[in-house]
C-alpha cells in the first residue's frame, strides 16, 4: 500500500496529485502509528494446557528483583525502577530468571498457573530490554522492529518458549489476549511508561493473580493516569481507546467497566458523565517518558 503511495508521489503529473498522494501517505502513517495490534492468536499450540497440573514456577528470583529495585512510593504514585543502579550480578540474575522461564514446558501448566507466567516473563523481559539499551528516555526510543515510519521493540523476538521464538506483541496480543479474554490484563501488563498501569510490586501466581489483576484495575481506573478531568471534557487513558473492544463495543462499555472499580470523586465524575450520555467526546492521553527512577 506504502510502495503504491509512494509511486503515486513520484510519478503523479500534476502537483494536485503529488500533494493528494501525500497527504493520503501521512494519513495512512498516522492510522498506522495509532492502531494498537489485534487480539489473535499466534498458533493452537498455545491453548493447550493441564487442567490437572499442580505444578508451580518459581518466581523467587522476580520477587527478589522487584523488592531490591522497584521504588514505590514516589509521590507521583507511580513505580519507579532506578535502571541506571542496576548492578551487572543483579542484572545477570534477572536474566537467569527469564533463562528459566523460557525453559518451561509451559503448555503443561494449568490455565492459571499460565496466566501468571506469561505476565512475570512479560514485564520480566520488557525490564530486561530496558537494562539492554539503557539509557533511553522512552521505550519507544528502542528501535530493534517494525517498519520505517514506526520503528519500535514491540515486534522484536526477545525469547523463546518451546522451540518458539516470541516477541512482546506475541505474548500480549497473540497468546494472552485471545486464550483469556480478560479485560484487566491491560491493568498489569507493564511497558515502562509513565502512564502505563504501574509494575506490580510482587510476581503474580496461580492463586494470586485473579486478586491482583482487581487491585491492579482500581489502582489505575482511580489514578491520573487512567481518568481525570478538565472541567470541560473528560480525559482517559489512551489504553480505552487503543483496546476499547476489549471493554466492549463503544465508550458506553468502557465507562460501565470502570464504574465498577471507580471510587470517590473518580465514580461520581464517570457517573456523571454517563448521565449526561457520554457527552462531550473525550480526549484520550498517554505519556511515554520512562519511569526511570535513577538518581
Amino acid at each position: 500500500m506504502f510502495c503504491s503511495m509512494l509511486r503515486g508521489m513520484l510519478f503523479s503529473n500534476t502537483v494536485v496529485q503529488r500533494a493528494l498522494c501525500l497527504v493520503a501517505f501521512v494519513l495512512a502513517i498516522g492510522v498506522a502509528l495509532s492502531a494498537a495490534p489485534q487480539s489473535e492468536l499466534l498458533d493452537e499450540h498455545w491453548t493447550n494446557h493441564d487442567p490437572d497440573s499442580d505444578m508451580t514456577i518459581d518466581h523467587s528470583e522476580w520477587a527478589w528483583f522487584l523488592a531490591e529495585y522497584l521504588i514505590t512510593d514516589d509521590p507521583s504514585g507511580i513505580h519507579l525502577i532506578p535502571y541506571a543502579e542496576i548492578g551487572e550480578r543483579s542484572r545477570s540474575r534477572l536474566q537467569s530468571y527469564i533463562s528459566g522461564l523460557e525453559s518451561v514446558t509451559v503448555t503443561s501448566l494449568n490455565r492459571d498457573e499460565q496466566m501468571a507466567y506469561w505476565m512475570n516473563l512479560y514485564n520480566a523481559v520488557t525490564v530486561e530490554l530496558i537494562l539492554e539499551h539503557y539509557p533511553v528516555e522512552s521505550i519507544r526510543d528502542i528501535n530493534i522492529s517494525g517498519p520505517f515510519y514506526n520503528r519500535h521493540p514491540w515486534d522484536a523476538e526477545l525469547v523463546e518458549v518451546e522451540g518458539r521464538e516470541l516477541s512482546l506483541n506475541n505474548i500480549e496480543h497473540n497468546i494472552i489476549r485471545p486464550i483469556w479474554e480478560d479485560e484487566r490484563i491491560h491493568y498489569v501488563v507493564n511497558c515502562a511508561a509513565m502512564d502505563c498501569p504501574v509494575l506490580h510490586y510482587g510476581p503474580f501466581t496461580g492463586q494470586n493473580h485473579d486478586r491482583l489483576f482487581d487491585e491492579a484495575a482500581r489502582r489505575y481506573i482511580n489514578s491520573p493516569s487512567g481518568f481525570s478531568h478538565d472541567n470541560r471534557r473528560p480525559v482517559f487513558s489512551s489504553i480505552f481507546e487503543w483496546y476499547q473492544g476489549d471493554f466492549g463495543d463503544g465508550i458506553e462499555d468502557v465507562v460501565a467497566h470502570m464504574l465498577e472499580y471507580a471510587e470517590g470523586e473518580t465514580h461520581r465524575q464517570l457517573q456523571a458523565y454517563r448521565d449526561a450520555g457520554h457527552s462531550p467526546r473525550p480526549r484520550y492521553e498517554y505519556d511515554w517518558t520512562l519511569i526511570d527512577g535513577s538518581r
